[in-house]
């Protein structure tokens, strides 16, 4: 019997050890990982950054050499110059979607994506004549600067597509873990990461499964499948049930110390998809899911305040100048009363009216509470025109003012569908933990909900907003509403 507790004891320890080499590594403070030439998600996002300035600034460079480009020059005098247009290049880009690997992946998308930033980023550039050159005589040195930057950034974008999707940059992954729990998985990462490539799997307890398309290899040969598979990384899913195989923790554990990269689902898959896996780690919810200090950083939550009081105003402002013209609209094609108030819940569970202008027929539900659909027949034809161009949130400033919403936090939903999906998903509470918002995570990164698993997705955002929330997430959650309205993507 003290025989059995020892080997329990001893395999306890070697779980934390592990999990705490994996903390590690996750900190930068593990041994040295192996070579390669693969980049994860950041560092994609930090490359395309910095070559779309520094192409950028190359090819102004050489343009105003060969053609005597008199409007723009890089030079110790004008230093400034190349600083504003790195700036408008990068704040455009972010807004226009360049930096969305999905979208930088796709030929169309890039050209399009290019032009919109690239138009956009002269015009501002034009227009700010004390940060910027004075406008030149000669109107053609205009142009010679458009083009110069769209080829540019054409050009390094197009080269980009083609080196990013060779199989040199792929990331050959191995999962051990669950058979029905892998295929889920493998599909969910390489569909935000296609470069994340799921060779197999090995399962601990040595189960089959038919239905599973991904390669099964044997649990005892992980050593000698890593190098003959060209394994750049171990993935791990369910490190308790592992526990129960103390010959493959062992072999784990010797990766680690090498310095191999092992890592832990439930982190690379919050880190690729900007979500928390609720569904995976419910039993231990709190363990997983530290909230963020700036829920209680006074600073931050003044300075949003604040924020919330300034923009508040601003918008309050806009929407009486809209009035005329939305009411117009509205007797037109909507016909009825201007503005709709709906119950919503919103921090600590408590209740207030949110206030919008109306966008469903009168009688939409006289059958009672109905969830919003894609395309909602209830929606009146001006009412689509608000909701596209997100016109229909402006009232909402109001509620903002008053300290029931902020301008970023996850979207109030109503009382009863709040208890529906709070017997259904796991933590749902948990988003009331902070004031619902206007824009948030889960609308600039999720798709449209109208469903209980669109509800978890919705979910899984808000939970990683109020995790890791502070201003530079606010400042990227505002970049990305305005891609919203800019392409019309309202709903």
């Amino acid at each position: 019997m003290e025989r059995s507790n020892a080997i329990v004891k001893n395999q306890d320890l070697d779980l934390r050890a592990l999990k705490s080499s994996l903390y590690l590594q996750r900190n930068k403070l593990s041994m040295p990982r192996k070579s390669s030439l693969q980049f994860v998600v950041s560092e994609r996002k930090i490359l395309l950054r910095i070559f779309d300035v520094v192409w950028v600034l190359f090819t102004l460079y050489v343009v105003g050499i060969l053609f005597r480009l008199e409007y723009f020059s890089i030079s110790e005098r004008f230093w400034h110059w190349s600083v504003v247009l790195a700036a408008y290049l990068s704040l455009f880009s972010s807004i226009f979607e360049l930096y969305d690997l999905q979208k930088a992946s796709q030929h169309y998308t890039v050209l399009k994506n290019v032009v919109l930033t690239t138009s956009v980023t002269v015009l501002f550039f034009l227009l700010t004549p004390v940060l910027t050159p004075v406008l030149p005589d000669n109107r053609l040195q205009i142009i010679y600067f458009y083009v110069a930057i769209i080829a540019a950034l054409l050009i390094w974008r197009y080269a980009y597509i083609g080196l990013i999707s060779s199989p040199r940059f792929y990331r050959r992954v191995l999962i051990v873990g669950a058979p029905m729990e892998v295929e889920m998985i493998a599909e969910q990462l390489q569909q935000v990461d296609p470069n994340y490539s799921i060779i197999g799997y090995i399962d601990p307890l040595s189960r089959t499964s038919k239905n599973i398309s991904l390669k099964a290899f044997s649990v005892g040969e992980l050593s000698k499948t890593i190098k003959s598979e060209g394994v750049d990384e171990l993935l791990i899913s369910g490190m308790d049930a592992s526990a129960n195989n103390p010959q493959l923790y062992r072999e784990i554990m010797s990766l680690v110390n090498a310095g191999f990269m092992v890592q832990d689902y439930n982190h690379v898959y919050e880190e690729k998809t900007f979500r928390i896996p609720v569904q995976h780690i419910e039993k231990n919810f709190y363990k997983f899911f530290p909230f963020s200090r700036s829920n209680d950083n006074k600073f931050y939550l003044f300075f949003h305040r604040m924020t919330d009081i300034l923009i508040s105003l601003l918008g309050l402002l806009v929407g009486l100048c809209l009035v005329p013209f939305i009411y117009f609209g509205n007797l037109l094609g909507n016909k009825g009363k201007l503005f709709y108030t709906q119950e919503r819940v919103g921090r600590h569970g408590k209740t207030f009216q949110m206030l919008k202008f109306r966008t469903m027929k009168l009688d939409a539900e006289e059958n009672g509470a109905q969830w919003a659909q894609k395309n909602d027949v209830r929606v009146t034809h001006f009412g689509k025109f608000l909701r596209r161009s997100r016109l229909d949130e402006f009232p909402q400033f109001w509620n903002i003012l008053k300290g029931e919403m902020s301008l970023i936090g996850p979207r109030p939903e109503r009382p009863v569908f709040v208890k529906e999906l709070s017997e259904l998903i796991p933590f749902y509470d948990t988003r009331h933990f902070v004031k619902p918002g206007l824009t948030g995570w889960a609308q600039v990164m999720g798709e449209y909900g109208n469903s209980h698993s669109d509800s978890l997705e919705k979910l899984q955002y808000d939970l990683y907003y109020i995790k890791h929330r502070n201003i530079f997430l606010d400042i990227t959650i505002l970049t990305k509403t305005l891609s919203t309205i800019i392409f019309f993507r309202g709903q």
